[in-house]
């Protein structure tokens, strides 16, 4: 059964592209077929996929805009091994031009269901902001997974993430819940670090996945290369954390189908 899953926060650089990249690379690495949609204008999920943004001829803008089909747009990530719905700066006059459309919030969604017998995971990296872009992704997914850093001001932040994903769900996409909780750039020597791991851990209990991302040099690194860690560095502390994600993902989805 395929798994849509938005990577979202509002707050900025938390690790969404990172862990967007880097778990489609180790999902298909381990025999999982993956769609990563990039919904965010500056493309860098795009271009961390080995993929050039300024030699695009069809990303998501077309497919959100009725032009184009995900079939049509979608490029593979040879670097990667798994597909990507490119963006690029186009998509920065989308929201502009759907506003005019009565489905606005649903376009993705209504895209995704013609080639949902394709995949198992379709990861949507969302950009951050509430915006319509953000909302096409929440609606599409089943699920939300939110990479946050363990700091003072990222609990104020994932409130109001929190709150966001209530009224979509009320008013938008009934389905839609709160897959985890990814600590990122974690350093345990780092108390305040600590503290707040530990408050997500009292709060959320069992939503906070048990892999943590550790700070890590080849992870920054990666990008620069336009591939993921684990085919810039396999043996890093990087790659080894998003493989191990990758497999408590598939034994979350294990355990819930069992359940069902």
């Amino acid at each position: 059964m395929i798994k849509i899953m938005a990577i979202a926060n509002q707050k900025g650089g938390v690790g969404k592209t990172t862990t967007t990249v880097n778990l489609a690379a180790s999902l298909a690495a381990i025999g999982q077929r993956v769609l990563l949609i990039d919904l965010d204008p500056q493309g860098n999920a795009t271009m961390g996929s080995g993929i050039e943004k300024r030699d695009l001829e069809m990303t998501v803008y077309h497919v959100l805009l009725g032009k184009k089909t995900i079939a049509e747009s979608r490029r593979t990530s040879v670097a990667g091994k798994y597909d990507v719905l490119p963006a690029n700066r186009d998509l920065a006059g989308a929201e502009i031009e759907l506003i005019e459309f009565l489905n606005r919030e649903t376009r993705l969604r209504d895209a995704i269901t013609k080639v949902a017998d394709e995949y198992d995971f379709v990861l949507i990296d969302c950009p951050p902001a509430l915006n319509l872009l953000t909302l096409n992704g929440l609606c599409a997914a089943k699920s939300v997974m939110i990479p946050m850093q363990c700091e003072y001001y990222a609990l104020e932040g994932l409130s109001d993430l929190v709150n966001t994903i209530r009224r979509v769900r009320a008013s938008l996409n009934p389905v839609l819940e709160i897959e985890g909780l990814l600590r990122t750039m974690f350093d345990p020597r780092n108390t305040l670090a600590q503290q707040v791991s530990d408050q997500l851990q009292a709060h959320f209990g069992k939503k906070v996945y048990s892999t943590v991302i550790p700070r890590n040099v080849r992870l920054a690194e990666a990008p620069s290369y336009g591939v993921p860690v684990l085919y810039h560095d396999k043996a890093s502390k990087g790659t080894q954390a998003y493989l191990a994600l990758a497999s408590e993902l598939l034994s979350i989805a294990a355990n819930s189908a069992k359940a069902a």
